[in-house]
């Protein structure tokens, strides 16, 4: 068991100072002529992109939803007071 516990922990701490190792530099330049790296960085790019696009759809819906929720309740509240709402004119 003990041997099995430090194998374990001796790949962990491998991997883990490989990746924290890493630079910058170590890294391929955004001038690479490598056609496959600059594919992934153009899909990189519009993924970014795309991601963006969807959070400001997000945000434009939910300000939208909570604006419907506040008429929804003062529609509810009205009508448990037993007057008529705006909306229901």
């Amino acid at each position: 068991m003990k041997k099995i516990v430090s194998t374990l922990l001796f790949c962990m701490f491998s991997a883990a100072s490989a990746c924290w190792a890493q630079t910058e530099a170590d890294r391929t330049s955004p001038g690479t002529n490598d056609q496959i790296v600059q594919m992934h960085e153009r899909i990189s790019e519009a993924n970014r992109v795309y991601d963006a696009k969807v959070a400001a759809a997000k945000r434009v819906y939910l300000r939208q939803k909570a604006a419907a929720k506040k008429e929804r309740d003062a529609s509810v509240a009205a009508a448990r007071e037993g007057t008529p709402s705006a909306a229901t004119q």
